[in-house]
């Protein structure tokens, strides 16, 4: 850890920013939030754009550095507070299939889940990177039967990163609710620093949505 080591997290309530922030709680570490009101389109005006020209969250800076898209920003910080357990080292047992987690997610389940909500036909097995919705999240949730994590007894970033995902897409009806899911999920979000992040997501959507009806009451 350097002196100063805070992150700063540009942050939405309630979006993918949701599972970096609560991961940064997981990992203890210093940061400062650059909160963005989605609902006023914020994340569409310049300053933001000149962060993420294609003005999505989460994005950081760390170190002097500008790390953009979910799993990158995963990566780096896990591996960035290595005190906190939640990557194996680059040395160490477990790397390659916690790498293969996180990849998977970005590569196979986003893809998937977006054409599943779509209602859009996932194309030849031969073109498409995930194959079918079906193997793709079979995959995962053998990987998950008979242990709580998907390196087995330890929880890693890759862990936070899919407990969140899930817990949204069964909560929009696109992933299925079956037992080895939910149990996932609720050892993930019940966990403190998931419970956080929830409280604080909470009041700030609250407070974004009574600025945006503000703004549109006639003064």
């Amino acid at each position: 850890m350097t002196a100063d080591d805070t992150v700063t997290l540009f942050h939405s309530p309630n979006t993918r920013s949701s599972g970096a922030l609560t991961l940064i709680e997981e990992l203890g570490a210093p940061y400062r939030l650059h909160v963005l009101n989605m609902k006023a389109g914020e994340q569409r005006q310049p300053p933001y754009l000149a962060i993420n020209p294609m003005g999505k969250v989460p994005a950081i800076l760390h170190r002097g550095e500008l790390v953009t898209e979910q799993v990158a920003i995963f990566i780096h910080l896990a591996d960035a507070f290595p005190e906190a357990g939640l990557a194996p080292a680059i040395d160490a047992p477990g790397r390659g299939p916690y790498l293969r987690w996180l990849v998977y997610y970005a590569a196979c389940y986003e893809p998937a889940l977006m054409d599943r909500a779509l209602k859009r036909e996932s194309g030849p097995a031969s073109m498409c990177p995930y194959g079918d919705f079906e193997t793709m999240l079979d995959s995962v949730t053998r990987e998950l039967t008979g242990k709580p994590y998907l390196l087995g007894d330890r929880c890693t970033a890759a862990d936070i990163l899919w407990g969140n995902a899930f817990h949204w897409g069964v909560m929009f009806k696109l992933v299925p609710e079956m037992p080895v899911i939910a149990d996932y999920v609720r050892r993930i979000i019940e966990r403190p620093a998931a419970l956080k992040v929830a409280e604080l997501d909470a009041k700030l959507a609250a407070e974004h949505q009574q600025a945006v009806d503000a703004a549109a009451t006639p003064g």
